[in-house]
């Protein structure tokens, strides 16, 4: 495990981090998730091994610093996420970002050009999510105020309604760092994160399951260079639910 200073206070991101060739990988969970549980399976699949790889968890998640004073805003994380490339030495990364690890690729890739040379984006959020009630995602974590969701027992009906499978790794983010994250997810980024991707010059794909049919303003993304990419049998966590699948398809993008 290795770690690095992102705020003035000295919170750290921390990531495992697997030895190879440059230019390197680095893997980027989504909201309430950690990256080695998710992408430790296809990180090491022969299609994929051999380059250095981070798979490095985002403030207020996993196992990096759950700092209160940190707003967790999508421009913060990607800025923090970059001070900690930065100081690993990473230049020109490979980016596979899940959902909201997604959104804050492209915000890197946006914000901190240098540090980005490829996009793979896996069931990404490009817009601002509708704050609903009893949704399982971000909607449904927003929609209360940080305070009810902290102290009010807000946090108690998420963990009981998403499940045992995203709780696992959901428990381990700081309440105000998931609260945070989620509320300014449904808020995105601005300009919005679709926009973002569609002005970025560098190679793109978005990855999305098969099932959920034709992704929104797809036209216009394969008009700008993104290639979309519908991945069979598989849910959001399309790494999780078709790892097979998944690996063929990001080493194709990333020209493995």
């Amino acid at each position: 495990m290795r770690s690095v200073a992102v705020t003035p206070e000295g919170d750290l991101i921390r990531w495992v981090e697997l030895p190879g060739q440059e230019p390197p990988r680095v893997y980027v969970h989504g909201l309430g998730a950690t990256s080695p549980a998710y992408f430790t399976e296809v990180a090491v699949d022969p299609r994929l091994a051999g380059r250095r790889s981070l798979m490095i968890d985002l403030l207020g998640h996993g196992i990096s610093d759950r700092p209160t004073t940190f707003d967790y805003t999508l421009e913060s994380h990607a800025d923090a996420l970059a001070v900690a490339l930065e100081g690993a030495g990473v230049a020109g990364a490979e980016v596979i970002g899940h959902s909201m690890g997604g959104s804050v690729a492209i915000v890197l890739a946006a914000r901190h050009p240098h540090l980005v040379s490829r996009l793979v984006l896996v069931d990404a959020n490009l817009d601002p999510v509708p704050r609903a009630p009893g949704s399982s995602g971000s909607g449904g974590i927003a929609f209360c105020s940080e305070e009810e969701f902290v102290n009010g027992g807000g946090w108690e009906e998420v963990r009981d309604r998403v499940g045992a499978h995203w709780w696992s790794t959901m428990r381990l983010a700081g309440r105000e760092a998931l609260h945070r994250s989620a509320y300014h997810l449904t808020r995105g980024s601005t300009p919005t994160m679709r926009a973002l991707l569609l002005d970025l010059k560098i190679p793109r794909t978005f990855l999305m399951p098969e099932a959920d049919g034709p992704l929104p303003g797809a036209d216009a993304l394969t008009e700008a260079g993104v290639s979309v990419v519908a991945i069979p049998d598989c849910g959001h966590n399309i790494m999780l639910d078709n790892p097979e699948a998944f690996v063929k398809a990001t080493a194709a993008a990333l020209g493995s």
